[in-house]
């Protein structure tokens, strides 16, 4: 029988590895108290999309802090790469509620948005107040080319390692040609998918059936605070109690923030129309942020017309040069959108856009914390369940051809601006071969690509001024 664990102090726990550390004096706990310093600290680093911020994660709890063992980050990673919405904050979310119950979780999941949530809001206005001068307007000429192969990158990646047979080309495929020929909506498109994947699990079992994940090569000598071992927490156990109190607070949540929309500004005011448009959206996102912008273009930039096409691709440029989630571009657009529909007055254009930004924010991020408190105590009893993964596995796959499409409307709008049947703007179309081949032959991450881009943005802008 192994030893016992002895209480722990909080001056025994130090930031730098401990490997030689022996079982029974790692910390039963991390302090509540260090681990929000360290989300707030994560909100304001979160560069680098879902990977960097997944990456440094890692780094930081499992291999630096030794908070939690290299299975146990796996297992939480696992669960939410497989729920719509964003997985690096829903993985913060996940891990905070592990260690320190549902506030943990909601503060996690709070301090990992909130930085780049008020970082949006600033830059929103600056690009509403200043977008026409010719410094800003230089910048975002630059950002445009590279965000447009950011995304072809995403469709890559993403397809990569979603398509592992013809199957899953074919299902890409159609995706696409469903929504590039025939303009079919996205929740159409994630709907049959979905029932395609569910259909396959039953009657082609072989074409989802995953494989098991290869043992760690290097294993470290320290134990975590909770490790692979580690019994399951008290709060962490699934029951239908909990199950039943966390759906009907987080859905009660959801009710009542609509119902006051409704009530005082009416149920077809923009703000109660930005709520339950990104509602659907929220629900929508299978395959990372990417996966949902496409509807997110139909729906606020032809349907509502909050902003325009080209403000979208700038809105995106932001999203990719500010910490947090990718998906944080729908501040921008409700910023935007809460802007131009004046939804405060004239007079509170800013105080309105803020207004929409913050509530696109809460109804965005509701239903990943929602799908983190119930869902994380009853994954255990999901894993390796082929009818539960191969529906998602399928609306992955149709999400690769959606993403194609996306970036051949960021490559319409950005190498041919006034249509296929004006002229190519060759100096954006150098501008993104140059920024194709840095990462086809480089390991530059996203902001020193964009940061190189906009450099050339403005000097294509003065040389065009003299």
């Amino acid at each position: 029988m192994s030893e016992p664990r002895r209480p722990w102090s909080p001056a025994k726990q130090a930031d730098a590895p401990q490997i030689n550390r022996e079982p029974h004096e790692v910390p039963l706990e991390v302090p509540f108290s260090q681990a929000l310093w360290f989300w707030l600290k994560l909100g304001f680093i979160s560069f680098g999309g879902p990977a960097g911020q997944i990456a440094i994660m890692h780094t930081e709890l499992v291999e630096r802090r030794r908070w939690i063992s290299e299975q146990r980050f796996l297992h939480a990673l696992n669960y939410c790469m497989l729920l719509p919405g964003p997985e690096a904050q829903q993985l913060a979310s996940y891990l905070g509620w592990l260690m320190h119950r549902t506030w943990g979780g909601v503060l996690a999941g709070t301090l990992f948005v909130l930085p780049s949530l008020v970082l949006i809001i600033a830059l929103s206005w600056i690009y509403l107040r200043f977008g026409e001068l010719s410094l800003v307007a230089g910048i975002f000429y630059g950002l445009k080319p590279a965000v447009t192969v950011l995304v072809i990158q995403a469709t890559y990646r993403i397809g990569k390692r979603a398509l592992r047979n013809r199957w899953m080309w074919c299902l890409a495929a159609t995706s696409f040609v469903a929504i590039f020929a025939f303009e079919i909506a996205f929740p159409v498109i994630v709907l049959a998918a979905g029932l395609f994947g569910l259909f396959a699990s039953k009657h082609l079992p072989d074409l989802f059936a995953s494989k098991p994940p290869h043992a760690v090569a290097n294993q470290m000598e320290a134990r975590a605070i909770i490790d692979d071992d580690t019994p399951t927490p008290e709060h962490a156990r699934f029951k239908r109690s909990k199950l039943l109190k966390v759906l009907l607070v987080g859905i009660g949540l959801w009710a009542a923030a609509m119902a006051c929309l409704v009530a005082t500004l009416g149920a077809q005011a923009t703000l109660t129309q930005m709520a339950w448009f990104f509602t659907k959206a929220a629900l929508l996102t299978f395959g990372g942020a990417y996966a949902v912008l496409p509807y997110v273009h139909q729906g606020a930039v032809e349907t509502h017309q909050w902003l325009s096409a080209t403000q979208m691709i700038d809105g995106l440029a932001l999203g990719e040069t500010t910490p947090g989630p990718l998906i944080m571009v729908v501040a921008f657009v409700a910023f935007l959108g809460g802007w131009f529909k004046a939804v405060l007055g004239p007079d509170a254009l800013f105080l309105g856009g803020s207004l929409a930004a913050c509530i696109v924010t809460f109804f965005t991020f509701l239903p990943s914390f929602i799908f983190i408190l119930a869902g994380g105590p009853i994954i255990e009893s999901t894993k390796g369940r082929l009818g539960f993964t191969a529906p998602l596995s399928a609306i992955t796959a149709a999400v690769v051809g959606v993403i194609l499409n996306l970036a051949m409307f960021f490559a319409h709008h950005v190498i041919w601006p006034k249509g296929f049947s004006g002229s190519i703007d060759f100096i954006a179309f150098c501008i993104g071969l140059m920024m194709a081949l840095l990462i086809l032959l480089t390991r530059m991450g996203p902001i020193a690509l964009l940061a190189m881009s906009a450099c050339l943005g403005l000097a294509a802008k003065f040389l065009q001024m003299t």
